[in-house]
């Protein structure tokens, strides 16, 4: 949830600019726009606002934001399976994965700093509430203390607008002294309030323009728009550009209302709309409550409506079109960026499969992972066959951690900083843990000992934007790149579930990223375990370390056989001892008693 706040808060700069965006469009638009259409649009960025907190497949912005979140560090029976080649090879001599080296992250800061964001956001969002059920106990008491209306010329007047506008629902009036302006009240029980000085200074023309306007409200059902216009105010106290939006989307309603009122009178009833419009000012205040529409406003307000009632003219079909046709561009404008909305704030924490398709046999191996909560996947080419222990934690994103240097390896081939006949990078005489990193590196003895200095390195030459498109471009996981650029891969903001895993490491295999072949056989050569004339076995482990824990532990990689290729990705977690060689001898135990892997003693 700290994390999320992170993220939402990024979000609302996106939120921000699609506001500017809106409001670029509907001065373009200006001449084309109905007034209803343009208050139409306010209602599309209201359920755009619900987006942040809707999960979607995130959408990886681009880097110009990862110094914004650069304070969030992380977030933090056996199957059956059918073959003809069973590989039974001595990887004995092999110790190539199980140089499982890995380096300890810290995560209390950033906890603190998402925590301490998260607690001003509800402190401020229990205030505004408070405010609301201020201003909704005030017109609850206003509720009680009304009177049915009893003005048998204002009621018989109130029947005929009814009948005008063909509204079968009768609506019940009131009467009270403790209002300057009439408003409706209520959804599902609607309910209009008229101050007893209109009536006692009762002038029929005037009383018929102001029950007409009520009513448009509850024919428009704005009684909707009001609750979760107060709504959005409350999540979003702290964004004034949402405040700014709430505004004028408030100010376009009642213009948009008069409009509709204006549509039902003759030509020559128009200025004596605007008079009684005019004639109210002195008379009214803006309403200070939240779940009520009404005829008055500010005297900004009333000027804008007051021009738009002068201006007024009934629109041609020519003019319709026009409008339809702006507004829809405008809405498809809006609703491709969506998907950005949710970037950061989306939960994203799973991805987002379908697991309905007959070819997946769920499998319990429970007894295979202890105490260890985790997964496995496995994939069969030639049968185009899912078995998958745990679907739950097999969708779940989690830090890819030294698993990800496959890919990073490859991005640094694509763009040249190192090639297949010379991957040579020099130690940087920093000193290390491990003696192994203490040395000159070269790809091959990077990857056998997860030399995280020397992938490093790669993205420093490749630079965060080459890195974050190749990322894109293969689709690694939630894509997000917004943690240290150091360490966005160690239990930081990039993560990926098994099952993707699994599907990135197919595309590998058969390049299906249309990289250069050259390139994409460096990455299979580096990472191979074994090979002999049963097949060919490649594998990457991964660990995360944090606080000093070992908290998640990966295997993955896939077996070549002479007619056959099986994938596999290995995830487990815990408090302690969640290490990439573990989450390995799970895999080959699962492996043997498959029949896909069975090695020599």
């Amino acid at each position: 949830m700290a994390n999320f706040m992170i993220r939402f808060l990024l979000c609302n700069v996106l939120i921000s600019g699609i506001i500017g965006i809106l409001l670029i469009a509907k001065w373009v638009f200006r001449n084309n726009l109905s007034s209803r259409m343009q208050y139409n649009l306010w209602l599309l960025l209201l359920g755009l606002l619900a987006v942040p907190f809707i999960p979607f497949r995130p959408v990886c912005f681009p880097q110009i934001f990862s110094w914004l979140s650069s304070v969030q560090n992380s977030t933090t029976s056996h199957a059956d399976v059918d073959t003809n080649n069973v590989m039974n090879t001595d990887l004995s001599g092999t110790t190539n994965w199980m140089n499982d080296f890995a380096l300890s992250v810290n995560h209390d800061t950033s906890s603190v700093t998402g925590y301490i964001l998260l607690s001003i956001w509800i402190v401020g969002m229990l205030m505004m509430m408070i405010l609301v059920i201020k201003s909704s106990l005030r017109l609850r008491t206003i509720k009680r203390s009304a009177l049915p209306l009893q003005n048998p010329k204002v009621r018989r007047l109130y029947n005929k607008c009814l009948n005008e506008m063909k509204i079968i629902r009768n609506i019940p009036v009131y009467s009270t002294a403790f209002l300057k302006s009439p408003i409706i009240v209520g959804f599902l029980k609607p309910c209009i309030y008229l101050p007893i000085h209109l009536i006692s200074d009762y002038h029929e023309s005037d009383m018929r323009y102001m029950l007409l306007h009520e009513l448009q409200h509850y024919r428009h059902k704005d009684a909707i728009a009001n609750y979760l216009m107060n709504f959005a105010g409350v999540l979003y106290w702290f964004n004034p550009f949402v405040w700014f939006a709430l505004r004028e989307m408030r100010n376009d309603r009642e213009v948009a209302c008069d409009t509709s009122v204006l549509k039902m009178l003759e030509e020559d009833d128009y200025e004596n709309y605007g008079n009684t419009l005019i004639n109210f000012i002195e008379k009214v205040s803006f309403s200070p409550f939240p779940f009520a529409a009404n005829l008055s406003g500010n005297m900004k307000q009333i000027k804008r409506r007051i021009i738009n009632i002068a201006s007024y003219e009934k629109p041609t079909f020519y003019k319709k079109l026009k409008g339809m046709t702006a507004f829809i561009l405008t809405t498809v404008l809006i609703m491709g960026l969506t998907p950005f909305i949710s970037t950061y704030a989306a939960d994203g924490s799973h991805y987002q499969w379908d697991s309905s398709s007959e070819n997946i046999s769920y499998v319990d191996l429970s007894t295979y992972f202890g105490e260890y909560k985790g997964s496995f996947v496995l994939y069969d080419l030639e049968n185009d066959a899912w078995s998958i222990h745990d679907m739950e934690h097999a969708t779940l994103r989690v830090a890819p951690n030294s698993t990800y240097k496959i890919y990073d390896a490859l991005f640094g081939l694509e763009e040249g900083v190192i090639t297949p006949e010379n991957s040579f990078i020099a130690w940087n005489g920093e000193t290390y843990p491990f003696e192994a990193w203490n040395a000159d590196q070269t790809l091959q003895s990077a990857m056998n000992s997860s030399v995280n200095w020397y992938f490093q390195a790669v993205d420093e030459q490749l630079g965060a934007s080459d890195v974050y498109s190749y990322v894109q471009e293969i689709g690694y996981g939630n894509e997000n790149m917004s943690g240290d650029f150091s360490s966005y891969w160690m239990e930081s903001s990039l993560e990926i579930s098994p099952i993707e895993q699994v599907e990135l490491l197919t595309k590998l295999q058969n390049n299906s990223f249309g990289f250069a072949p050259e390139n994409i056989n460096a990455v299979k050569d580096a990472i191979c375990l074994s090979a002999s004339d049963a097949g060919t076995f490649y594998g990457k482990t991964g660990t995360g370390r944090v606080n000093g824990q070992d908290v998640n532990g990966w295997f993955i990689g896939y077996i070549e056989t002479a007619d056959n290729t099986y994938f596999f990705a290995t995830n487990i977690s815990a408090d302690s001892d969640a290490t990439g060689g573990n989450a390995t001898e799970i895999t080959m135990s699962i492996l043997s008693d498959m029949n896909i892997w069975v090695s020599q003693k």
